[in-house]
């Protein structure tokens, strides 16, 4: 009977340990959504854009695009 209630307590501490993962993965997945969905607000869209200038013309050739 002894090693009935030691396997027991071993699962159980493993059950445990495993919801502590989860609950920690899903606050950690919730605390990233929040952060991204700030992320479009503070988008700075006053700039003029992308260019292709001379250098950018230069690192396309280098590279071969």
């Amino acid at each position: 009977m002894t090693d009935n209630k030691e396997k027991k307590g071993v699962e159980d501490r493993r059950d445990f340990l495993k919801k502590a993962a989860l609950s920690v993965a899903a606050a950690g997945t919730a605390a990233v959504a929040s952060n991204s969905a700030g992320a479009d607000e503070a988008l700075d869209t006053s700039g003029t854009g992308y260019r292709v200038t001379d250098h950018v013309k230069a690192f396309y050739k280098s590279a071969r695009f």
